[in-house]
């Protein structure tokens, strides 16, 4: 089972995701975010925490911007994965890779190979794995070159991953569409 889980901030969305995942035997929960190496976020410590306080105590952490890399170490020790979220992904790797400035062709190129990078892992995966993303076509963006950058390369991102995924499911206000 390969499901990408899409909604807006605040709809359940990662909720939705480890409930999918809950009777896996052992899950790597891959927050895809700033690493420890770097200098501390306190919203990411702060998320991170009150995702490990709600789920079982035997589901692993790996923080790891290198989303194809955690797919494979993830499958190759049986794990079932959640990757939470593709937008603090793409942000993340924005930042390490200095595309806020690049030109959008550049930061096309770039995140379009990493992305596709993790589908071909997806692909030729067999372990159950849940990406949650946020869905950029129902959010507000920022009317401005940033904010209409970060749009169009998640919305790239998240179509090259649903392309992977055996199902996508929607979530809006708790309640779960399978598209």
């Amino acid at each position: 089972m390969k499901i990408l889980v899409t909604g807006g901030v605040r709809s359940g969305k990662s909720r939705h995701a480890e409930s999918l995942l809950s009777e896996a035997a052992s899950v790597a929960y891959v927050a895809p975010g700033p690493t420890a190496e770097e200098e501390p976020d306190p919203d990411w410590v702060a998320r991170l925490a009150s995702h490990r306080a709600r789920r079982p105590e035997g589901w692993r952490t790996v923080e790891s911007r290198d989303l194809a890399g955690a797919l494979k170490i993830a499958s190759a020790e049986g794990d079932a994965v959640i990757v939470d979220c593709l937008g603090t992904w793409l942000t993340a790797v924005m930042d390490s890779r200095g595309l806020w400035e690049a030109s959008s062709d550049e930061a096309s190129a770039v995140v379009s190979a990493l992305a596709g990078e993790a589908a071909d892992v997806l692909d030729r995966g067999d372990t159950d794995v849940v990406l949650v993303t946020n869905e950029v076509g129902l959010g507000v963006v920022p009317a401005h070159r940033s904010g209409r950058l970060f749009r169009d390369l998640l919305g790239m991102v998240n179509q090259r991953l649903a392309e992977a995924c055996d199902e996508v499911h929607l979530v809006v206000a708790g309640r779960v569409l399978k598209l």
